[in-house]
């Protein structure tokens, strides 16, 4: 009986090594696919960081519409006191509140990335607009003349300018937009451009329209 007793028990000893061996050589396995020895859990770290790997597209999207938006919100905030109309000043206001958080979104990204963060107040940084390296990257932008017509107009004349500069401003960011759809390789950013075609699209139908109310 204890010869017996202690052969099973010698035997279990023995099959719990066996088990401990496998696993650790089964986590040696796992580990081994990272490129580092010490690295083991790296992979999965970074396993996340891959999702978001990123190309230059994607830089010169967020970099390009960063600046785009400041200028299209900046835009959007002289409605408050520079409209007659109810339906422009709603719709500035909508503007305003979709494009605030995709600069920090954009600007977020950015930063993780290591790259430049442009800075504020874009319709006074650009005032050499379109002439000057931003290119088809900034396309629809307004330059300074532009953003001070419109800051001194009032009433039916600020709708119409407004409008018509926001139609142009927008068509500008689908255009931006297409492209990093297109080119972009980053998940969140190509949703994000995506996001602004199918928004910008509809605002672009809705501001025709109000238009055609203003001149009729």
């Amino acid at each position: 009986m204890t010869s017996k007793t202690s052969s099973r028990t010698l035997f279990r000893r023995a099959a719990l090594a066996t088990t401990a061996v496998t696993a650790a050589l089964v986590l040696a396995a796992c580990g081994g696919d990272g490129s580092s020895d010490g690295a083991a859990d790296a992979p999965a770290a970074s396993s996340p960081a891959s999702t978001g790997a990123h190309n230059d597209q994607d830089v010169t999207f967020a970099q390009g519409m960063i600046p785009h938006h400041q200028q299209a919100v900046e835009m959007a905030g002289m409605a408050a006191d520079g409209a007659s109309s109810a339906a422009v000043k709603d719709l500035a206001a909508r503007i305003q509140k979709a494009q605030d958080p995709e600069i920090e979104t954009m600007s977020g990204w950015l930063k993780t990335w290591g790259e430049d963060v442009p800075s504020a107040m874009p319709g006074m940084d650009h005032s050499g607009g379109h002439s000057s390296g931003g290119g088809s990257g900034m396309a629809g932008m307004m330059d300074q003349e532009d953003m001070d017509k419109l800051s001194k107009a009032s009433g039916k004349d600020f709708d119409t300018m407004f409008l018509t500069m926001m139609i142009e401003h927008h068509e500008g960011a689908v255009e931006m937009a297409t492209t990093e759809k297109t080119k972009g390789r980053y998940g969140p950013a190509t949703e994000l451009a995506d996001a602004v075609i199918t928004a910008q699209t509809a605002e672009i139908k809705e501001m025709n329209k109000l238009l055609g109310k203003s001149g009729a």
